[in-house]
């Protein structure tokens, strides 16, 4: 396929280029790719066609002018986000165009109540999940399921604002935490909290795509986590053949969710808890896993995530078939101390061995950064990934990475 011949994708919202450079990649390759970002582009124009700023992403109108006008200029394929605060707009615009996008879905998905709601009307499996709007009726509804009791906001991401409360006296606290949450760039916004019965168990998540009603799982991601009581993510692992791709349970579980969330068409980054009692699902959003984890999968299986979800939304039946069955891992680190100035940063190469894949450096001379609950994803100092035969040689090779990472503060 010729350059001239590739289908325009618009794409809404970046990320930073640590973290989501591989996808714009990807999409480059088989798509003109028009961006539509906040302010303005810098990295991006490496493999994009096109890029349109706006002031405010929150404001559906004027992305729908621009939409149209460009629509006008060349047909426009598909539209697609991996940016979780961005999955409504994409999806308005899409059925704005008259494309692939669900935006009823999508708002089930974005809303943790809604996704709860729907669910609990289907029977999928799921922890008892209650709104409250106070700490007084957050200590009733605790009482009746039992502790220990996860709070979290219904509709932010990244584990923000998350918190497992162990026993009646940590929930004035915990409350404290989870509806003290605020989002950056919209004072008016305050947490919808969730209050939630505990699931046991390894929490995993699972990248499906789904075409015409079709569900298939690509990658599952075996989750670590950290820095309790606050669920903070602090790695993955993708296992190229893990068998939970084929479980009946999982798959089942999987579909019956999506079913009842009325989603048809897309990709999806579903987490869920292997619980003593049987896979409950913990969340569905409306897009590709964060945390490297479509990184993880295109390096464990073959399978490009970014491309899946491209031919989805663009009414194509998508590549899923995987070509290797390797092992790839992440880790994220954090300083030691809260509020730690970063005076100097960086990897020690020598100490660094071959499995070790990619490292990146987030936090920059001038910096000042705190480990959890100061800082949850933002306190994130750097990452390192690893590529091998087993889990034991990634996991090796992390640690290696994390001794050859050297702070000066």
């Amino acid at each position: 396929m010729s350059a001239d011949d590739r289908p325009l994708l618009l794409v809404l919202g970046s990320g930073k280029q640590e973290f989501r450079e591989y996808l714009l990649r990807s999409l480059a390759s088989r798509y003109r790719v028009h961006l539509f970002v906040t302010g303005s582009a810098s990295w991006e124009h490496a493999y994009v066609t096109g890029v349109t700023g706006f002031a405010s992403m929150f404001d559906l109108a004027p992305m729908v002018e621009a939409a149209r006008a460009l629509a006008a200029r060349e047909p426009i394929a598909g539209v697609l986000t991996w940016d979780e605060a961005r999955t409504p707009q994409t999806a308005a615009l899409a059925r704005e165009l008259g494309l692939v996008g669900d935006p009823a879905a999508i708002g089930r998905c974005r809303d943790k109540h809604q996704t709860r709601l729907a669910l609990d009307a289907a029977g999928v499996a799921q922890p008892r999940s209650r709104r409250v709007a106070s700490l007084a009726e957050a200590e009733q509804v605790a009482e009746r399921f039992g502790y220990p009791v996860i709070l979290k906001p219904s509709d932010l991401a990244l584990s923000a604002g998350v918190i497992k409360v162990e026993r009646p006296g940590d929930l004035p606290a915990g409350w404290a935490f989870t509806s003290g949450q605020r989002y950056i760039g919209r004072p008016e916004w305050r947490p919808v909290v969730l209050l939630e019965e505990y699931a046991d168990g390894e929490e995993i998540s699972v990248d499906a795509v789904v075409y015409r009603g079709e569900l298939t799982p690509l990658c599952v991601g075996r989750k670590e986590i950290g820095h309790p009581p606050y669920c903070i993510e602090v790695g993955h692992f993708v296992h190229g053949d893990d068998p939970l791709l084929r479980d009946p349970e999982i798959v089942d579980l999987l579909r019956g969710a999506h079913a009842a969330l009325g989603f048809t068409d897309g990709v999806t980054h579903t987490e869920i808890k292997l619980s003593s009692r049987g896979a409950r699902i913990i969340e569905v959003n409306g897009r590709l896993g964060g945390g490297m984890i479509p990184y993880l999968g295109l390096r464990a299986t073959g399978v490009d995530v970014a491309l899946a979800a491209a031919a989805a939304a663009t009414g194509r039946a998508p590549d899923v078939v995987p070509d290797r069955k390797l092992v790839a891992a992440v880790r994220f680190f954090y300083p030691e101390h809260d509020d730690t100035r970063i005076d100097s940063i960086g990897f020690d190469p020598a100490g660094l061995p071959p499995a070790v894949d990619l490292t990146a450096l987030l936090a920059v001379p001038g910096d000042v950064r705190s480990a959890p609950p100061g800082g949850t994803v933002n306190g994130r100092i750097a990452y390192a990934t690893a590529v091998a035969q087993t889990a034991q040689e990634c996991r090796d090779a992390l640690d290696a990475a994390a001794a050859a990472l050297r702070v000066n503060r």
